[in-house]
């Protein structure tokens, strides 16, 4: 089940993300949050997996997350797991006692959005937070016994500096060692606004820079995925015993394209 916990980003300034940039952020009235639990546990009471929407729901205070993962392990029974997305500070601002409480109340997996390991460019862009921010706070919530889905930007660095993201971004991920990682690919649509003169990747260019990035991967137990719709190479497995198969797949996809553009040109 999704549940309304919030409405709208608490950040809401990445030039990357145009999903809130119409919606003012605001926490759902307590009353009406409860009662929909209610409904929702009578309606579906055998639900095992809730996920908490919208933007960054791990910036509510920790008694009020205390409070909605209290309400729902009693309204469902069969509760496994509570997933919702989490910036690196709000993760940072819990204490270790505060994560581990939230765990025990089968609080489970925390959606990251990493974007990129590069610190100037998370800059150009407008995101509210640092690499080594988020860094840390995927250590800390691993060590809490939280699982970490961390999502990354292909193409974040346009043409200019693509080389520079890719192994950033792979040095980040490497110290986070996140229980599941994402590859997306930032396409420009209504509400995003990157900084002047970035150039959009080709399809060919896209490819290589997440061969770049995977093959800086040094991951001792991720779950890898590239199946968004935007992604150039619809590709996943598991590092690290995967590696070598997924390098080999984007290789033949590279050469494909290029023997393509050739008998074009």
């Amino acid at each position: 089940l999704i549940i309304q916990a919030s409405y709208g980003c608490p950040h809401n300034s990445c030039r990357f993300c145009g999903m809130y940039k119409s919606v003012r952020y605001r926490e759902r009235d307590r009353a009406d949050l409860f009662r929909e639990i209610e409904k929702l546990g009578r309606a579906a009471p055998g639900t095992a997996r809730v996920f908490l929407a919208d933007g960054d729901v791990m910036h509510l205070p920790f008694d009020r997350l205390r409070e909605i993962l209290e309400w729902l392990n009693q309204a469902f029974p069969r509760l496994a797991r509570v997933n919702l997305y989490a910036n690196g500070s709000s993760i940072l601002a819990k204490s270790d006692d505060e994560l581990r409480g939230l765990r025990e109340l089968k609080l489970n997996t925390l959606y990251m959005g990493l974007e990129s390991g590069d610190e100037e460019l998370l800059r150009m862009f407008a995101k509210s937070e640092t690499a080594a921010g988020m860094m840390e706070a995927g250590r800390r919530a691993r060590e809490r016994g939280l699982k970490c889905s961390v999502m990354v930007l292909l193409g974040l660095g346009g043409r200019a500096l693509s080389e520079r993201h890719a192994r950033a971004t792979a040095e980040a991920l490497n110290k986070m060692q996140p229980a599941i990682l994402s590859a997306l690919r930032f396409i420009e649509v209504p509400g995003t606004t990157p900084p002047e003169g970035h150039q959009t990747l080709t399809e060919h260019e896209a490819v290589s820079e997440l061969r770049m990035m995977i093959e800086g991967l040094d991951l001792k137990k991720t779950v890898f995925r590239a199946n968004h719709t935007s992604s150039p190479a619809p590709i996943g497995g598991r590092f690290p015993q995967d590696k070598a198969k997924l390098l080999a797949e984007l290789d033949e996809l590279l050469a494909t394209i290029t023997a393509h553009v050739e008998r074009l040109t």
